[in-house]
């Protein structure tokens, strides 16, 4: 039961004399000490905070460790291209809608316009340019130019890399998985029927050869 609503209840040997103030004191000091013990113990196992400045950054990308300074804004697809040169990942919406800056990560496709360059810390990073082995072009590389699978290109690299992921996993794949692997692909110039006949003849010849990964 609560106090009396007078500053103090009546003396009592038995009991310690108790305010209502201090009542009211007490019990907020408790709850404030409550909520406050969980925050303090989860902010010590919260990574750094980074930013606003660059900060180190080392990744593997195609089977190389790479270091930079890099702004934590940056994304994958910023730190491919404008920072180590490689531009082979195109940027074309830069809102994840249209795929072309499509790479693996652990052998997974991802938009890298959508990943944060800091988020692939500790996976390995495989681009366009790390697909072949030296000069010999991954089956679906060679497939998509023996079957004219391109016309501008822009959004050749981003293609690539879904159908070789797709020959990868599944390499008895069949034209609706063709199509679904490259449903969220924009290609203006409409290769896609020839984009479709390369990954299949691809995968018919066996395709499944890892780059440098």
């Amino acid at each position: 039961m609560a106090p009396p609503d007078d500053d103090s209840v009546p003396n009592n040997p038995l009991l310690p004399k108790l305010s209502r103030r201090a009542f009211f004191k007490g019990a907020g000091a408790s709850a404030l000490s409550a909520t406050l013990a969980p925050s303090a113990a989860q902010a010590a196992d919260a990574p750094p905070v980074l930013g606003p400045e660059p900060a180190p950054l080392s990744l593997s990308i195609n089977g190389r460790t790479v270091t930079v300074q890099a702004d934590p804004a940056t994304t994958l697809a910023e730190l491919l291209r404008h920072q180590l040169g490689m531009t082979g990942t195109k940027i074309g919406c830069d809102r994840g809608a249209c795929s072309a800056c499509t790479v693996w990560l652990d052998g997974e496709v991802a938009a890298s316009c959508m990943t944060l360059a800091f988020d692939a810390r500790g996976r390995k990073v495989t681009t366009i340019e790390g697909l072949a082995k030296g000069e010999e072009l991954h089956p679906v590389q060679r497939a998509f130019v023996e079957n004219d699978a391109m016309q501008c290109g822009f959004c050749t690299p981003g293609m690539v890399m879904s159908c070789a992921a797709l020959v990868e996993r599944n390499p008895k794949c069949t034209l609706d998985d063709v199509k679904q692997a490259v449903s969220g692909h924009l290609c203006r110039c409409g290769t896609y029927p020839n984009v479709f006949k390369a990954t299949l003849a691809a995968a018919q010849g066996g395709g499944k050869a890892k780059g440098n990964s």
